[in-house]
């Protein structure tokens, strides 16, 4: 092992309830029941915390990076409030075919692309094989399994998981208890101890 072991999170339908899709809004925003305890138990274990989102909303206009960013500061107080603390945020803004002016274009960040968590690997030294990916989509599994993570655990109830690569943990939408007792239980993690 190289590198510290990560805990990759989708936001939208992990972090938060999707709900309308593109949550910008403080007032929108929903934690999942079991986010903090699983991001507790993760961070006991040594893992760094690393959002991976894609927020095509920017692109299409719909609200403006500064928009995301006050509502990530927002996001990640309230972790720190339960004494959790994120090592990276990653988004990707662009989108090929509706992003708008700068935002239209294909971008190796931009999910089932790996680029966010190739960046956030090489930025802060986490060891992708030994890393965890949990989202809620086909292309959160894709990227993962492109930038080399070991464990991709899929949550959904619908077709999303007919899509998922060979290798993906399947579990029901919003199953954040049960990815916490995988994540417990793989070998590599169970001796690690924070840095």
């Amino acid at each position: 092992m190289t590198g510290r072991p990560a805990l990759f999170l989708d936001r939208d339908g992990i972090i938060n309830h999707d709900g309308a899709g593109y949550t910008h809004k403080i007032e929108d925003f929903v934690f999942r029941d079991g986010i903090f305890n699983l991001c507790q138990m993760a961070q006991a274990r040594g893992l760094a915390l690393v959002v991976v989102t894609n927020q095509a909303g920017i692109g299409r206009g719909y609200y403006s990076e500064a928009d995301f960013q006050s509502l990530t500061a927002w996001m990640l107080a309230r972790f720190a409030e339960q004494d959790i603390h994120f090592t990276a945020v990653e988004y990707c803004p662009d989108h090929p075919e509706h992003g708008i002016g700068p935002y239209r274009r294909e971008n190796p960040r931009r999910k089932p692309g790996p680029g966010m968590i190739l960046d956030a690997s090489a930025r802060h030294g986490l060891d992708t094989a030994s890393s965890v990916m949990i989202g809620d989509r086909a292309s959160d599994m894709l990227a993962a399994l492109a930038a080399g993570v070991g464990t991709r655990l899929l949550l959904t109830n619908d077709a999303e998981a007919k899509s998922a690569p060979p290798g993906t943990i399947i579990l029901p939408d919003g199953a954040l208890a049960e990815a916490a007792e995988i994540i417990l239980a793989l070998p590599h993690l169970q001796e690690r101890k924070p840095p």
